[in-house]
């Protein structure tokens, strides 16, 4: 009985620096993303797709690399290699057309759907790679900075869009978006949130 308990906690143990070791951290590059249809292909799916939801259509079409997990909010991280920011901003915009949609600043565009937001980023870190969070409203509601979103969108957008009166003064997030999204390992799923520092 001794024997197998310290053999199960031996293994448990392994398996433990293992996963450890196995993490690494960095920005999503260009190796991370695995490998993606042909950019035509891509936005014939997307044009295609009746499902209308526009979260349903990012996941089914791009490489989910990362979870942001905050409480019960998540936002998630896509990858690409095959378009560049206003190529995908149009055919997600033509596929299903956002209640709101911000100019391009600082390499970044943000769509605003009924109960998501999507955020279009070119990498800092890889020209060939465009990062894109699906947010969801909860989420920006309770984690995103107002300072950050009013850079896009003036505060009475953003307050109609969330459906929170005052939520511009009333915001305590700190979250500014994907700019520093860390990746670890070959795991599709994070934890942690806004603030983890990861």
């Amino acid at each position: 009985m001794f024997k197998k308990r310290s053999l199960l906690i031996g293994l448990f143990s392994l398996t433990m620096l293992l996963t450890a070791c196995s993490e690494r951290e960095g920005p999503i590059t260009a190796e991370d993303i695995p490998d993606e249809p042909s950019k035509d292909d891509i936005a014939s799916a997307i044009l295609w797709d009746s499902n209308g939801d526009i979260a349903d259509i990012i996941d089914d079409n791009f490489p989910l690399m990362n979870t942001i997990k905050e409480n019960s909010q998540t936002a998630e991280i896509y990858a690409t290699k095959e378009f560049d920011l206003t190529g995908l901003s149009s055919v997600l915009s033509t596929a299903i057309k956002p209640e709101e949609i911000s100019e391009v600043k600082d390499n970044q565009q943000i769509l605003i759907y009924p109960d998501d937001f999507v955020t279009l980023r070119e990498s800092d870190e890889d020209q060939d790679v465009l990062l894109i969070e699906v947010a969801s409203d909860e989420f920006v509601r309770k984690n995103y900075s107002s300072n950050f979103l009013s850079t896009y969108f003036t505060i009475r957008v953003l307050e109609n869009m969330l459906g929170a009166d005052n939520w511009g003064s009333q915001s305590r997030g700190e979250y500014r978006g994907m700019k520093n999204v860390p990746r670890r390992g070959d795991t599709t799923f994070r934890g942690g949130g806004p603030g983890a520092g990861k």
